[in-house]
């Protein structure tokens, strides 16, 4: 909802204002709100000795002075740093202090953040709110409590009240697909597997207008795909490659995105020892969920590019069908690949999905994948790594990455790191040792893309939480969407 009235003499739960750090004075609503109560915004917070940090918030009860019954102060940060991902941390943060007070309506006044024009402000701000509120509970019997149930936004005037508007309608279309995409997450591995997640691919395709047709045994099979095969070989559920279409009228370029789906990854023959890692391995499948939820947004995005969506979907298991250290696979493309580690599956996989993009002729490809615990080695819970043989498109990806926050750092891929790739009896092997992991893992992915534009992103780091550390205000423990955000800006050309 968007209306144009004064901050000060909205009747909600919770109005939401924003304050600077380092001192700053109120100004903007929170300037009018402080007015209105005669100055008791400001000195409560400097009594309270209210930072602003980002994400730091603060609650005053407003005891019938304003028709406001709570007014939320939210950190900022200092004013010189100020920028759409701190708005989004903002946002996100006061959503969630007003869902654990109960509050059912809350109130964003309107925000200005020069050179940024409304839209954009609005839609990091409709961005935090909504992914702030996220909560995975459909296996719960109860919800935890009560949550926001209506979000009002404040224009300034009836000028502004369209970019608010076209904010709002980006906003929440990013935020839905992030959503969907976390779902499938955290989604159990005994009620998503590489069939029900095909299933799904095929239900959201026909919702969203998009062509989907899904790649069997005996379709991989007659594509020369021994790569993918060998991998999902080992468990009672078939793999699966799922393609997705969007193609509007009058396009000129056509990008494939690629996804590693492990529906659940146990290491196969050599089974992870971490048991309490492998309590999160149904994550594996990360990248194969934000390519989904991803192509499902573009006709409602209007994206001018066409895109090819391609999700290898498997399970990692141990049986006497299971791929086995030693093996020798042949991917689609010709290439001959030793598996000397079992647990490096998510390569060999991708190995079929990108010889099959490739040979779909399009300008470019980006894969997303949990690749390896080489860049969480490096990165911890903070950002994905992205290698590339082409720096215009890592350029282009980096600076989509900053506008969504969802922050990405570019590592290189020396030859060096190929030879270690080398096998003495086939073209490649799946693993090259501990150091530099990341790069050997991406480096053996290049070898499928048929020297196309290409970027890889590790999204290891980003794509599951499992502690506080790395998590935000709109960044909940356990899946995070990690990576769709930054497709559709990369895709929607703005």
């Amino acid at each position: 909802m968007i209306s144009t009235q004064a901050p000060e003499r909205c009747a909600c739960d919770a109005l939401v204002v924003g304050a600077y750090a380092e001192g700053a004075p109120l100004e903007g609503a929170a300037a009018k709100v402080d007015q209105a109560l005669g100055g008791l915004l400001s000195s409560v917070l400097a009594e309270e000795r209210f930072k602003a940090k980002p994400g730091h918030t603060f609650v005053l009860h407003t005891h019938g002075k304003t028709p406001a019954k709570r007014i939320i102060a939210t950190g900022l940060g200092p004013k010189v740093e100020a920028n759409l991902e701190r708005l989004r941390v903002a946002a996100g943060a006061a959503a969630r202090r007003a869902a654990d007070a109960r509050a059912k309506h809350i109130v964003l006044p309107a925000v200005t953040l020069p050179p940024h024009h409304p839209d954009a402000v609005t839609q990091a701000r409709v961005e935090g709110v909504a992914l702030g509120l996220y909560r995975f509970s459909r296996y719960k019997q109860q919800e935890d409590g009560m949550t926001v149930e209506r979000v009002e936004l404040l224009a300034t005037d009836a000028s502004h009240q369209k970019g608010v508007e076209e904010g709002l309608r980006r906003g929440l279309l990013f935020a839905d697909a992030t959503t969907l995409a976390r779902d499938l997450v955290n989604e159990p591995p005994n009620q998503l597997n590489p069939t029900r997640l095909a299933e799904i691919a095929g239900e959201t395709a026909r919702i969203a207008g998009l062509r989907c047709s899904v790649l069997d045994v005996d379709a991989m099979q007659a594509q020369g795909m021994g790569a993918i095969l060998s991998i999902g070989g080992g468990s009672a559920v078939p793999p699966r490659l799922i393609v997705l279409e969007y193609t509007p009228p009058k396009a000129k370029r056509t990008v494939a995105i690629v996804g590693k789906g492990v529906t659940f990854d146990s290491g196969g023959i050599n089974l992870k020892k971490d048991e309490t890692m492998l309590e999160t391995m149904k994550a594996d499948m990360a990248g194969g969920a934000a390519v989904i939820a991803t192509m499902q947004a573009l006709p409602a995005l209007k994206s001018p590019v066409r895109v090819l969506g391609v999700v290898a979907a498997v399970e990692n298991l141990p049986s006497g069908t299971s791929v086995k250290p030693g093996d020798i696979v042949r991917a689609m493309n010709g290439k001959t690949i030793e598996i000397n580690n079992t647990d490096a599956e998510g390569r060999v996989i991708l190995a079929d999905a990108l010889a099959y993009a490739a040979q779909r002729n399009p300008d470019e490809i980006i894969d997303l994948a949990t690749l390896t615990g080489s860049a969480m080695i490096a990165f911890g819970y903070l950002a994905a790594a992205v290698m590339s043989n082409n720096q215009r498109l890592v350029n282009r990806l980096l600076d989509a990455a900053e506008r969504t926050g969802e922050r990405m750092w570019q590592l290189p891929l020396y030859e060096e790191y190929l030879e270690k790739m080398r096998s003495p009896v086939a073209d490649l092997q799946n693993s090259g040792g501990r150091y530099g992991g990341a790069q050997k893992g991406a480096i053996f992915l290049r070898e499928f893309v048929d020297s196309r534009p290409w970027a890889h992103i590790d999204i290891a780091p980003t794509a599951f939480l499992e502690t506080d550390e790395g998590t935000g205000p709109y960044l909940p423990k356990g899946g995070t969407g990690y990576g769709v955000r930054t497709l559709l800006t990369y895709l929607s050309g703005s």
